[in-house]
């Protein structure tokens, strides 16, 4: 493909999109279909140590889905706990679509445990994935960028879960604190970097229990579905979003809200 082909769409770069109901698949879709070429990136180690499993070669199908909406899409294995594979997936997608507009993270490593039970290689491994990893990832993202106004964008999903989910909650907490950094620090590249949370959103975790729990503490008296979080990314990619920056925005319905 020529380079005229090639930067002819914008390309983004979603992490955590392994799983075709995931808020990271929902990302993908949404913005396929608005005309981006997307990467996503998977790890299938991670997907077979959790309760759903991973889908063997669904990736595959998965970026046959995205190109049936007349875009490029590829498929990135990485395990983001390894410093360099970043910096690596990074280049993997600029050789194969081009230069990357968009970054979003929505990958995480999520084990529940408290206080008195996690234990260190779990704590490191969670700051190593969900904190560390998206830092990383930001910094390759940004050495790729021109540095003209308006070039770039960063959203990454975030959590405000604390008690019973110590490590996830806890790198998620630091992982806010990079992406504000970033949205000052990388200003001057053009790049605007916000975060999501978007509240309970049943991807196929929760039990019949928690869901009917989490809906009644809810406002709007539902849970969120991924699309719901998609579509706020697609606005912040947008050029209607550029003026939004540094923000953690709650989209969840008002979850936790007094109802």
């Amino acid at each position: 493909m020529d380079h005229d082909a090639r930067s002819s769409r914008p390309v983004v770069f979603i992490t955590g999109a392994s799983r075709p109901n995931s808020i990271g698949a929902a990302i993908a879709r949404n913005l396929a279909s608005l005309g981006w070429d997307v990467a996503f990136a998977f790890w299938d180690d991670y997907d077979a140590s959790m309760p759903w499993g991973a889908e063997e070669r669904g990736h595959d199908a998965f970026a046959d889905e995205l190109r049936a909406f007349g875009v490029r899409a590829l498929p990135v294995a990485v395990d983001l706990s390894h410093p360099e594979a970043p910096a690596g997936a990074i280049e993997r997608v600029r050789a194969g679509l081009g230069p990357i507009q968009a970054l979003v993270a929505s990958h995480a490593h999520s084990v529940d445990s408290g206080l008195l039970d996690t234990s260190v290689e779990a704590f490191d491994r969670h700051f190593a994935v969900n904190t560390r990893g998206t830092w990383l990832l930001i910094r390759a993202f940004a050495e790729q960028l021109p540095g003209e106004p308006g070039t770039g964008r960063i959203v990454a999903l975030t959590s405000d879960h604390t008690a019973h989910n110590l490590p996830y909650g806890a790198s998620k907490g630091a992982l806010d604190r990079i992406v504000i950094a970033a949205a000052v620090e990388l200003a001057h590249l053009g790049i605007t970097a916000n975060l999501i949370n978007p509240g309970p959103i049943d991807t196929g975790w929760m039990t019949p229990g928690l869901a009917e729990t989490l809906a009644a503490e809810t406002a709007l008296g539902r849970l969120g579905r991924p699309q719901d979080t998609a579509d706020l990314v697609a606005f912040l990619l947008s050029p209607s979003g550029g003026w939004i920056n540094g923000q953690l925005l709650h989209s969840n319905g008002g979850f936790h809200l007094p109802v």
